[in-house]
Order: structure tokens, then sequence, then C-alpha cells
């Protein structure tokens, strides 16, 4: 006669996994999600305070998103005008960004070279973006203002006159704000870009040295192939950023976009209907737009490199 083993209660654990990640969501619903969809339900409302006055909330349908896209009395929109603005500033930072950072980032990861002291100057490369946005901003525009010393030393050498101003010339305040957001994140974006290097199999670089590829062969055909998802993440991480572009414009221009509203980027013109007159409606319009435009974007560079796989 066989042994029947005594059946024992099975425990099972998998409720406590749902129990740790109960905090979660529920900080996500209350700070992510429920903001999310109260910013869509404004943007069909009317919502503003005029004075002391509140006007609304009145449903008006798509008259927020009319607003926006109706051209003014010049004839241009100004939305549209704003999502340029953007766009070539980020374009401006982000090209040098991306192409330094790369540099930086094989240079790093080269183990021929046998760098020392790369602690220290991943460290220095990275310590800018640690710098709050805001006190960087402050810092160059004390440094290029009238009273600062950079115009008096590139007046020395015959580069620019007295009348030259740096924040009423549409390309230098660009290129200033070009210049703050590639100092603030090249040293983020190069160390992405090294672990990418980094988790790259050593094996393969070394069968194409004992093959005798030369080393930018190597670099074209195996390093930025296989780095392209990571390459991708920053890419796309980056435009997200870039399209929210807010504090180092808003400082060096003073919240006023100038010269003529060249440096104005959409966040600026978001903040200017909530900063005065609260107005919910025509700000919430302008955050979905913005997620339309960033969500296009993301998949026009997904499709991209989609395309080139194939």
């Amino acid at each position: 006669m066989k042994n029947k083993k005594p059946k024992g209660k099975s425990v099972s654990y998998a409720k406590w996994g749902y129990i740790f990640i109960i905090p979660f969501f529920v900080v996500y619903v209350l700070f992510t999600l429920y903001p999310q969809f109260l910013t869509v339900y404004n943007s069909f409302f009317e919502n503003y305070r005029d004075g002391l006055t509140q006007v609304g909330p009145r449903f008006v349908g798509l008259d927020n998103y009319k607003a926006l896209l109706t051209p003014t009395s010049s004839g241009s929109i100004d939305i549209i005008k704003y999502f340029g603005n953007t766009i070539v500033m980020w374009i401006m930072g982000s090209v040098p960004q991306f192409v330094f950072a790369l540099l930086l980032a094989v240079f790093f990861t080269n183990t021929r070279l046998n760098i020392k002291g790369q602690r220290i100057m991943k460290t220095v490369i990275y310590m800018p973006n640690l710098i709050m946005a805001s006190a960087f901003s402050m810092l160059f525009y004390t440094l290029f203002s009238n009273v600062g010393p950079i115009k008096p030393l590139l007046m020395q050498m015959g580069i620019i006159d007295k009348t030259f101003d740096f924040f009423f010339i549409t390309i230098s305040v660009r290129s200033l704000v070009a210049l703050l957001n590639f100092l603030m994140w090249f040293g983020n974006t190069t160390i992405l870009l090294m672990a990418g290097i980094q988790s790259i199999d050593e094996s393969l670089f070394e069968s194409a040295r004992i093959d005798g590829a030369s080393s930018t062969r190597v670099f074209f055909n195996i390093t930025m192939p296989l780095l392209k998802p990571i390459f991708v993440y920053t890419l796309i991480t980056s435009m997200i950023g870039g399209l929210q572009m807010f504090d180092v414009p808003s400082v060096l221009t003073n919240a006023k976009g100038t010269p003529d509203r060249t440096v104005m980027t959409v966040i600026m013109y978001l903040n200017n209907y909530l900063g005065g007159s609260n107005n919910y409606g025509m700000a919430g319009a302008i955050s979905v737009l913005l997620f339309i435009v960033t969500g296009i974007l993301s998949v026009i560079v997904f499709k991209t490199i989609d395309r080139d796989k194939g």
C-alpha cells in the first residue's frame, strides 16, 4: 500500500506584489492621470478671470482651439510661430549636444587610450546638469548684459560695437538659449551614450580589429547600429524636454520672448494665459496641442528608425 503524502496548503505571495504597487498607482492617478484628464476637460470650457470677475466655466466646445489656430491681424498664427521658435532653438542646442556627447562617449570608452582621471572628468561634464536652469540663465544674463564683462571684451577685440545688444538681436538670443541648453544637457547625454557603448559585446570590436577594420569602420558599422536604441531614447527625451522649454528663454527675455516674440516658446505662451487671467480653457487647449505635436514627432522618429532597420 502506497503512502500518500499529506496535502499541504499552498502559500501564494502574489497578492503582496499588488499591495506594494498600490501606492504608486494612487500617486499616479492623483498627480498625473487626474490632472491630465482635467486639462483636456478644461480645454472645452471658457474659464478665466477678468479683474475681480470670474467668467465661466462655460462649455464652448472647440472655440478655444479655433481661437488658437485663427490668424492674427498680422496674418500669422501665434501658436504655430511659437512652435517654430521652440523647435528651432531645440535643434540649435541639440545637434551640437549629440555630436559632442557622442565624441566624448567614444573617447571615454576607448580601451586603447587608457585615459586616467575618467571619474573626475565625467563628474565635471555632468555638473552643469545639477545646476538650476534659472540660476544658470541669470549667470549668463549677467555675463552678456550691457554691463557684463563679455560685451566690453568683444568691443576691445573689434568684433562688436557699442550699439550691439545681445538681447535685442534674434540670432544672438536664440544662440544663448541653445548654448545654455547645450551646456546643461550634454553631460547627461554623454553618460547615457557611454552606457550604451559599454553594453556592446567587446568581442564584436575584437573580431573587427582582427579582420583589419579601421576605427572609423568599426564606429559606423558596429558602434552606431548597436547604439541606435539608446540614441533614439535620448533623442526622444531631448525632444520632449525641448518642446517644454521655458525657464532659460523666460529668464533671458524677462518672459517677453523678445525681440519681436522670436524667442517666445509654447510653454511661455501657455504661462501668459495662466499668469494673469488664470485662463484655464486656453491653457488647457495649448497643453493638448503640445501633447499632440509631441506624439506626432515621436511617431515620426520611431517610423524613421523602423524604416532604417528595414
